[in-house]
């Protein structure tokens, strides 16, 4: 009985955690947050397409409310960081440039840090920062409170009823604040070439940057930045609202959330930039 009992011990007792079990363990999860967060989009985007007009009074409004919320409450903080991304650019090019001779390089290399990389980017780390956090935390909270199996039980699609206006109005107030962005750190670059004595005019500035886009930037832009607003809003909802929590489990679902939701924005940014290089 003691040799048995031994036994049983023994194989009840933990596995060693080497390296391999560790990186198949965290190889699993991926997989399973990657089919979740794939589903999950999935049946979103079908109910976007699906219910677009049901239920418009009262689904439109608070479409309304996440696109303010998203995107015009947000506008002081991206006026001023335009101000400073405009700086920031300026500042460090204009020397290099001044130094080689080659100042009328300056409106492609806005173009290309700005308007390609840069701008998108961070309007959805921002909105990411200070709307995709909070969206976590309203939907789990409403999980963990019932809220959710109470909408069921009146016969209301969550999905519809919570998801979908914070999709669209994610996209879109992503997708106006990155023109926003872009806008005031192309203008404020003139401003601070200006300041410095650059020998540059603003017809030649200006005509610098048209030459340097062209349409493909216009089209991946707004590719890009609605990607961006669907991708925050998902993964922020999915953590949210599609996973069962409890009030104490909300906070490590947001950290999950802006982790997730940062190396996914930075994977598609990856693939915009392969299609960049091949148009």
């Amino acid at each position: 009985m003691a040799e048995t009992a031994g036994v049983v011990r023994g194989l009840e007792a933990p596995l060693p955690r080497s390296l391999s079990h560790f990186l198949g363990h965290r190889l699993f999860n991926f997989l399973l947050t990657t089919r979740g967060l794939g589903a999950f989009a999935l049946i979103t985007l079908g109910v976007i397409l699906k219910k677009w007009r049901v239920a418009r009074r009262v689904v439109w409004p608070m479409m309304c409310r996440e696109v303010v919320r998203a995107g015009l409450r947000l506008l002081p903080m991206f006026l001023y960081l335009s101000v400073a991304l405009g700086l920031v650019i300026i500042g460090q090019s204009v020397s290099w440039l001044t130094r080689v001779g080659a100042i009328e390089y300056l409106g492609a290399i806005m173009v290309l840090v700005v308007v390609r990389e840069l701008g998108p980017l961070m309007a959805a780390l921002l909105v990411l920062a200070r709307v995709g956090t909070a969206t976590v935390i309203e939907l789990g909270t409403a999980r963990a409170m019932g809220e959710v199996e109470a909408l069921e039980a009146l016969g209301i699609d969550p999905v519809h009823y919570l998801v979908a206006p914070r999709v669209i109005g994610m996209a879109v107030g992503v997708f106006s604040l990155t023109v926003y962005l872009i806008l005031g750190a192309l203008v404020s670059g003139y401003l601070w070439a200006f300041v410095q004595d650059v020998p540059l005019l603003p017809g030649d500035y200006f005509q610098q940057l048209a030459g340097a886009l062209s349409w493909p930037d216009f089209v991946l832009l707004g590719l890009k930045t609605t990607a961006f607003g669907f991708i925050i809003a998902v993964v922020t909802c999915y953590h949210g609202l599609a996973q069962p929590l409890r009030l104490e489990e909300v906070s490590a679902a947001t950290v999950r959330a802006v982790a997730q939701s940062v190396i996914v924005c930075a994977l598609v940014d990856a693939g915009f930039i392969v299609v960049y290089l091949t148009v």
